[in-house]
């Protein structure tokens, strides 16, 4: 009796060590996507418009109608919306639109940073909106020279407006919108 208590815990414990060495196992540490976008590269864009301005390179702009455009960056779902307008005695109504337009993000939107706009060596003149929180639109902007020209430009994603999960994305877009806004010259 002895002998067949003692080989069935000898037994009980060889199954029991075969079965318990496997690895132990830990949590994994907490880590974050990370998106690397290349650095942009700008090149001058210029055609029949009464404008120009600096482009990413990496960027596909298209004229959808005359001196409108569409700026797309397919890697990360995004496109710009340019369009231009001759002021025609309505410059009130085109700041007024172009403010309209950026304020309606405002119940998504956590906050709106404004950020005047003044290159007086070229007159152009305007306003730069950067939209945090999960609004359709990250940044905005509009430039005139309050006597001829007028241009409003946002940018949209095609993905859900979650900002945590755009805002690499947004934030490398940004980048590219204040180029255009900088660099903008009227002809």
């Amino acid at each position: 009796m002895v002998k067949k208590t003692s080989l069935s815990i000898i037994t009980t414990l060889a199954v029991f060590s075969v079965f318990s060495c496997k690895k132990e196992l830990l949590p994994k540490p907490s880590s974050q996507l990370r998106l690397d976008y290349p650095s942009a590269q700008y090149a001058h864009f210029e055609n029949d418009c009464p404008f120009t301005f600096d482009i990413n390179a990496a960027a596909i702009i298209k004229e959808k109608t005359s001196c409108n455009f569409t700026i797309d960056y397919p890697r990360m779902k995004a496109t710009i919306y340019i369009s231009y307008k001759p002021v025609q005695q309505n410059i009130n109504t085109l700041l007024r639109d172009a403010q309209k337009l950026t304020y309606e993000h405002v119940i998504k939107a956590d906050d709106i940073l404004e950020q005047p706009f003044i290159n007086k060596d070229h007159s152009v003149y305007g306003m730069f909106y950067e939209v945090n929180g999960n609004a359709a639109t990250n940044a905005q902007f509009y430039v005139t020279d309050s006597i001829k020209h007028f241009i409003d430009c946002s940018v949209y994603f095609y993905a859900k407006p979650n900002f945590d999960s755009v805002m690499p994305a947004a934030s490398y877009i940004k980048n590219d919108m204040q180029t255009i806004m900088e660099s903008l010259r009227w002809k």
